[in-house]
């Protein structure tokens, strides 16, 4: 038990604390800016159980804040890199790896055999889809955010308000790293307190982190926090699908120009402006699916839509459904 001595002299770990870690199962999603900080720290820490789930293979712009890789993993899955590099620190512990991406089909049986879920991937759909799946699974899911030089952590699910409750509506700006840039430290900041979170949870203390979101702006060093704690669930929601849970009875709409995605996601699917939707669709009872890159597009279309009577609407991100 050396290796974890100095975290079990603390009393909110001891024997009793470190064998829940070790009996843990974490599933990570994400293992970019904010998953190697949020992996270096639960393996190192000895949670028995990690499972990594990222589509994207290691680049060299990636490696000024993923401490994880080096410049040998250029090329290599970033699920299957990191899972050797974990291991490579602490082989006791048992490391997953899956090279794919998070799909509303799969979000499902991760939720309901993981003891928490860490949403550490850049993209708003894979965020939405995983509070939709830790909502019914009862599943916490620590979910962050990160940009520039700023972003967020919450803890949802797990019998707090989830990821919608909180922000029932996609951010106007549809802005990543990739477009507006970030700094290797924030992510880092960021990924380790989701960690800490998570460790706070699985060790049980009081009180829980679960329904407590915490902002960073750490251009001017201000941390702010509040719980949200009691915040209704909506109403109602605009889910996001899979390519294999749309119908030949759905109406499915590409906001994506031929340029851009050369083909769209099903045979049948329609070519249509954005900025034209709500005029060009006549009204209908079926199922209307929108499909764009990350899902932003969609979502605006889809509130467009609900304002001219059109209720029954499903939104496709692409990207997160490869």
């Amino acid at each position: 038990m050396n290796r974890y001595a100095r975290q079990m002299i603390l009393p909110e770990v001891g024997e009793n604390g470190q064998a829940r870690l070790g009996a843990a199962h974490v599933v990570v999603v994400g293992a970019g800016g904010l998953g190697c900080p949020v992996l270096q720290y639960l393996a190192g820490a000895g949670v028995g159980q990690i499972t990594v789930i990222d589509p994207d293979h290691v680049e060299e712009h990636n490696l000024h804040r993923q401490p994880l890789y080096r410049m040998s993993d250029i090329g290599r899955p970033k699920a299957e890199a990191a899972r050797d590099a974990l291991l490579a620190t602490n082989p006791t512990i048992h490391v997953e790896a899956h090279a794919v991406p998070l799909t509303p089909i799969t979000a499902p049986d991760l939720a309901e055999t993981a003891d928490l879920v860490i949403d550490a991937a850049d993209s708003y759909a894979v965020s939405y889809i995983l509070s939709d799946a830790c909502l019914a699974a009862q599943t916490p899911l620590v979910s962050a955010s990160a940009l520039g030089q700023g972003g967020y952590v919450g803890a949802f699910c797990g019998g707090a308000p989830s990821l919608r409750a909180v922000f029932p509506d996609l951010p106007s700006s549809g802005a990543t790293c990739a477009t507006a840039g970030v700094l290797g430290p924030v992510v880092g900041v960021i990924g380790a307190l989701q960690a800490q979170i998570t460790l706070q949870f699985l060790l049980e203390t009081t009180p829980s982190p679960l329904g407590k979101l915490v902002s960073l702006d750490l251009a001017t060093l201000r941390i702010s926090d509040f719980s949200f704690l009691g915040t209704p669930e909506p109403d109602s929601h605009l889910p996001f699908l899979s390519r294999t849970q749309i119908t030949e009875q759905d109406i499915v709409i590409d906001l994506r120009s031929e340029d851009e995605a050369p083909h769209v996601p099903t045979p049948n699917a329609l070519r249509l402006a954005p900025d034209r939707i709500a005029d060009d669709l006549p009204p209908t009872d079926r199922r209307i699916v929108l499909c764009c890159a990350t899902g932003l597009r969609a979502w605006r279309a889809a509130l467009d839509l609900q304002t001219k009577g059109h209720h029954t609407l499903a939104l496709l991100a692409a990207k997160a459904d490869l």
